[in-house]
C-alpha cells in the first residue's frame, strides 16, 4: 500500500518549471487591460503630463508591470511642472522598499508618494526658482488605483454601473475650509486681493504671494505652509473595471466631474479624453491649459469597454465606496467585487510628515533607517538621524528614538511647513 500511494503521489506532482508558469499564466489572465488616450489645448504652456505604462516593479519581469499617468498643471512659469514631471517618479520609486511582493508593495506606496512629492519640492526649490506646479499622480497596478494629488488637478473614477467620484481632494483655499485654517495656524494670512479703495476681489488667496492653493509643489516665494505633502487614495476596483479622467483646472472649472464622464461614455479612450477637452472648450472657450489623460481599466474578457449611460445613479453613488474592514478581508473583497463596489484600501489627507510617514514598526521593511533619510534617502551619519516625531526646535522631542528618520535639511522643512519656526530659518 505504501509503495502504490508513493506512485499515485508522485503521478500528481508538477514540475516547478511548469508551477511558476502556470502562476504566471494565471496572474496574466486575472490582470485587465489598460488602455488610455490623452489630448491638451495650450493657452499658457504651463500644462504637462506624464504617461508611462510600461513600469515593473521587478525589472526583467512583465508579471509585475503597473502604469503611471500624471499631470503637471503650472503656474509662475513651466518650470516646476518640467521638472516634477522628470523626476517626480523616481524619487517615489527610490524611496520604496526593495523585495516586496504586489501586496506589501501596494501597501509601502501611500508612504512612498509622500516622501516623492517632499523630495521632488525641495530639490526644485534649491534651483532657486519661483515657478510652482499641481501634480496628480495615479499608479495602476492591476485592479488597484493609487492617487496621489496636490493642487487641484483632478482624478475621476467613471465606475461600471455609472457612479461618479473624485478619487483627489482640491486644495483650493475658496473651497476647502480645513486648508484654510491649517494655512492661518501655519503662520499664513488668506484673503482676497484688495483693490484701490478697499474692494476685495477674485478667489481666496495666501499671502504672502497670492497663491489660491494651499498645496503644490515649488512655490518658494510663497512660504513653507503652502506645502508639498499629498493626499493620498487608493481603491480596488470590481472585476468589472473602470475609468479615470485625469485632468488639469482647465477641465473642472468648464465641467463638474459626472459631465466630464457622461461626455466620453461609450467610446475608446483615445477618443473619449478629446471629446472631455472639446465638451470644455464648447462650455467656456481657452480661457487655460486644458489637459486631459483617460485611462480604460478592462477585464481581460472584455476587450472593449463601450458602456452605455445607465438610467439611474444615485443609488450606486451611495454604495461606492466602502472602508475595508479588519475581520474577514478576504470575504468582504470577493463581495464588494461580485457587486460592483469599489473597495477603498486607503486614505489620508493629513499634511504632517509625522503622520503620514509612521513608524518603522508600523512599515516592516523599508528603505528608511537610523543611517536614511525618510525623504531624501541621503545617508546619515550615526549621530544625524532625527526622529520624524520629534518635537521641532523650540520644544522637547517625545519619540527622539522611534524612526523614520529625517536629514537635517528635511527636519528644517517639516518645522517650517508646520508653522514650528519661520520659512527660511536654517538650523545647523
Amino acid at each position: 500500500m505504501a509503495s502504490g500511494e508513493g506512485r499515485r503521489r508522485s503521478h500528481d506532482l508538477v514540475p516547478l518549471a511548469a508551477l511558476i508558469s502556470r502562476e504566471m499564466k494565471n496572474e496574466k489572465l486575472e490582470k485587465p487591460t489598460v488602455r488610455y488616450g490623452c489630448a491638451s489645448q495650450s493657452k499658457k504652456g504651463e500644462d504637462f503630463f506624464l504617461i508611462k505604462a510600461d513600469c515593473q516593479r521587478v525589472h526583467g519581469n512583465p508579471s509585475s508591470a503597473y502604469s503611471v499617468f500624471a499631470v503637471f498643471d503650472g503656474h509662475n512659469g513651466n518650470a516646476a511642472a518640467i521638472y516634477s514631471r522628470e523626476h517626480l517618479l523616481n524619487h517615489i520609486i527610490s524611496a520604496m522598499p526593495c523585495g516586496l511582493g504586489q501586496e506589501d508593495w501596494l501597501q509601502a506606496l501611500p508612504r512612498a508618494l509622500v516622501a516623492g512629492f517632499v523630495k521632488t519640492d525641495k530639490e526644485f526649490q534649491r534651483r532657486g526658482e519661483t515657478s510652482g506646479t499641481t501634480a496628480t499622480f495615479v499608479i495602476v497596478d492591476g485592479w488597484t488605483v493609487t492617487v496621489a494629488c496636490v493642487g487641484d488637478s483632478r482624478c475621476v473614477l467613471d465606475a461600471q454601473g455609472g457612479a461618479v467620484s473624485n478619487l483627489t481632494v482640491d486644495h483650493r483655499l475658496e473651497d476647502n475650509v480645513e486648508e484654510r485654517e491649517r494655512v492661518t495656524a501655519s503662520g499664513g494670512e488668506v484673503g482676497r486681493l484688495s483693490i484701490f479703495g478697499g474692494a476685495e476681489i477674485g478667489p481666496l488667496r495666501c499671502w504672502p504671494g497670492g497663491l489660491c492653493l494651499s498645496r503644490s509643489i515649488g512655490d518658494m516665494d510663497v512660504g513653507e505652509f503652502i506645502v508639498p505633502v499629498p493626499h493620498v487614495k487608493q481603491v480596488k476596483l470590481s472585476k468589472v473595471g473602470g475609468r479615470l479622467i485625469i485632468a488639469s483646472d482647465g477641465i473642472w472649472d468648464a465641467l463638474p466631474s459626472e459631465m466630464a464622464a457622461q461626455s466620453c461614455r461609450g467610446v475608446p479612450a483615445e477618443l473619449a479624453a478629446r471629446l472631455v477637452v472639446k465638451e470644455a472648450l464648447r462650455t467656456r472657450g481657452l480661457k487655460d491649459d486644458t489637459t486631459c489623460i483617460v485611462v480604460d481599466i478592462i477585464p481581460p474578457d472584455n476587450p472593449i469597454q463601450l458602456a452605455p449611460p445607465p438610467k439611474k445613479q444615485n443609488k450606486l453613488r451611495a454604495l461606492l465606496f466602502r472602508s475595508k474592514s479588519k475581520g474577514s478581508a478576504n470575504k468582504l473583497s470577493k463581495k464588494l467585487s461580485a457587486v460592483g463596489i469599489v473597495e477603498e484600501l486607503f486614505e489620508e489627507g493629513s499634511a504632517m510628515l509625522a503622520e503620514r510617514l509612521g513608524t518603522e514598526e508600523s512599515m516592516g521593511q523599508s528603505t528608511s533607517s537610523l543611517f536614511v533619510c525618510a525623504v531624501c534617502q541621503v545617508d546619515l551619519a550615526p549621530s544625524e538621524g532625527i526622529s520624524v516625531h520629534a518635537g521641532s526646535i523650540f520644544s522637547t522631542s517625545t519619540k527622539p528614538w522611534q524612526g523614520p528618520f529625517l536629514c537635517c535639511d528635511c527636519r528644517n522643512k517639516k518645522d517650517a511647513m508646520e508653522g514650528k519656526r519661520p520659512s527660511g530659518v536654517k538650523v545647523v
